[in-house]
């Protein structure tokens, strides 16, 4: 049988109990929080007040702040491109009835309000030129990205899994950072985004955990090539309007290093989680270049702590065209 085959085999073995990876970790609509519980209501009469509220605060933190809650606005919204790509996974079918395209909706209906309330508290905080934001949002989706892992589930829960809980640390520092300048609304609203990252990457973990019951070694290896490779940043081809597709993407990562939001700490711990998530220093029965991979991916965040320990960031002013001055 090919690898393909097989993985489409495990696909479908995972799949039968789908319906409980739903229950536990995805909320439904009318019990989960939703973006108007954390926005001004435009029905009462301190709708201004509380609008005014967030425009004076939103005075009080600096351009390298709303560049950070701009460029993690626009990843959340591009939410169609990732949701394309993990329906055409080997196992995945868009057939109503198939397990994995349920939890897909289901998944991307919930990290739908994501963008949905952070791009309206752009919109309301006078900060932001929202015209350029929606001109990179449409980019972002029309350029699509690719990930280096076709239509591979393996790799693609590796990516999924890590991917997630980059987010829940970024939503997470800019709540940290919007808590202590007394953006008390601000902070609120993206701790409760992180948690909602937080709760899916353990579900994703979840997933390649099973993965590695039934297929280790594979698994291992698809491990392996994606932390060989690289995780690709969903923002990795963020442009300004009539600019060339990724040119922004070097100047955002830049900056939310600096502000402290997301650094290359955050990826090498981020690996040395999943590491230990999955537990792969225990896994058995793993061929000799499984054995491989794992000792590599063992040592990985060492090597990577030391790289990024000499990496000095720039204080250079960007020019983003999203920023309007305080």
């Amino acid at each position: 049988m090919s690898i393909q085959n097989i993985r489409k085999e495990v696909m479908l073995t995972l799949e039968g109990s789908i319906d409980t990876f739903v229950d536990k970790f995805l909320i439904t609509p009318e019990k989960i929080w939703q973006p108007t519980d954390f926005l001004p209501n435009s029905q009462k009469d301190t709708f201004m007040n509380e609008v005014e509220e967030i425009r004076e605060l939103g005075k009080e933190l600096d351009d390298d702040f709303w560049v950070v809650l701009v460029g993690d606005t626009i990843t959340e919204e591009a939410l169609p491109t990732y949701e394309s790509w993990l329906l055409d996974l080997d196992g995945v079918t868009q057939h109503p009835d198939n397990g994995w395209a349920k939890w897909l909706r289901a998944w991307t209906a919930e990290e739908n309000r994501h963008g949905d309330v952070l791009n309206k508290y752009l919109y309301l905080s006078g900060r932001v030129n929202m015209r350029e934001v929606e001109i990179t949002t449409q980019h972002l989706i029309a350029d699509g990205f690719d990930i280096g892992t076709a239509s591979d589930p393996y790799k693609n829960f590796v990516y999924t899994s890590f991917q997630e809980l980059a987010t829940y640390i970024s939503h997470n520092n800019v709540a940290k950072i919007a808590r202590k300048k007394g953006h008390k609304a601000l902070a609120k609203m993206s701790k409760i985004i992180a948690g909602d990252e937080m709760r899916h990457h353990i579900a994703y973990t979840e997933f390649v955990k099973e993965i590695f019951k039934i297929d280790p070694s594979e698994m291992m290896l698809a491990f392996q090539h994606m932390m060989k490779h690289k995780i690709v940043m969903p923002a990795f081809h963020l442009r300004h309007s009539n600019e060339a597709k990724g040119s922004l993407f070097d100047d955002f990562s830049t900056v939310a290093q600096r502000v402290g939001v997301y650094t290359g700490f955050d990826y090498v711990d981020i690996i040395k989680k999943l590491n230990t998530a999955w537990e792969i220093d225990k896994i058995t029965g793993l061929t000799q270049e499984a054995e491989k991979a794992r000792d590599w991916l063992l040592k990985l965040p060492e090597r990577m702590y030391r790289i990024t320990e000499r990496m000095v960031m720039p204080n250079t002013k960007f020019n983003f065209k999203w920023m309007i001055p305080a």
